[in-house]
């Protein structure tokens, strides 16, 4: 069949959260620069806390001050928004919405508020995947190791992770990292099976009903 029968795709949301050193970054950068990935847009956030020192504008967030946060959020939008360690997180709407009518996917790096808050708008849309670390000491180690943060700011991160680790019901699939290539395996083979989706085709009826009046020669 010639590819411009086929019928056309309406994007999905693919969400990826986890507590902080959990590894939902790294896998959703690395899927979004994938060669392989030619159809998926990564969605940056707007964020009102400090750039880290390995951070790039425009690349790992948008860092805007308090007062242009809350204009965003009080225009409505922000497709979803939250506070985390005490500062503002959110996602433009527009750009998200400009996508899926593409038909091109949209990767998220949220957390479990920011998850529930696009769930209520755009459920059909959607999917979610959790990541969790091995251990709790695991990732105490591993927010160590990145050396981005004060020992206090790891300490409450680490506080916080036990209640985000057991929002883990919420989510459509559950990937423990214990190793970042078969973690990153498994989310390709999440996203290649919801693009398959019959709900995500546009036009399908159609197109089926097309095969069934077929005449042969």
């Amino acid at each position: 069949m010639a590819e411009s029968m086929r019928p056309a795709r309406r994007g999905l949301i693919m969400i990826m959260s986890s507590p902080s050193g959990a590894g939902k970054s790294t896998l959703t950068r690395t899927l979004s620069k994938s060669a392989a990935e030619t159809n998926l847009d990564l969605s940056i956030s707007v964020t009102t806390r400090p750039k880290r020192p390995s951070e790039i504008e425009g690349v790992h967030y948008h860092f805007i001050d308090r007062a242009s946060f809350d204009e965003l959020r009080e225009r409505d939008e922000l497709l979803e928004w939250a506070e985390v360690h005490g500062n503002g997180y959110g996602t433009p709407r527009k750009p998200v919405e400009a996508s899926l009518k593409a038909g091109r996917d949209v990767l998220f790096d949220i957390d479990w508020q920011g998850t529930q808050q696009i769930l209520e708008r755009a459920r059909e849309d959607v999917v979610t995947i959790f990541i969790l670390p091995p251990s709790m000491a695991e990732l105490r180690s591993r927010l160590v190791r990145r050396a981005e943060d004060a020992p206090d700011i790891i300490a409450k991160r680490l506080a916080n992770a036990r209640d985000e680790i057991a929002r883990w019901e919420v989510y459509d699939y559950v990937i423990v990292n214990d190793d970042l290539e078969r973690a990153y395996e498994a989310v390709r083979s999440i996203l290649a099976a919801e693009r398959l989706k019959r709900s995500r085709a546009v036009g399908l009826g159609d197109f089926v009903e097309r095969l069934l009046n077929e005449t042969l020669p």
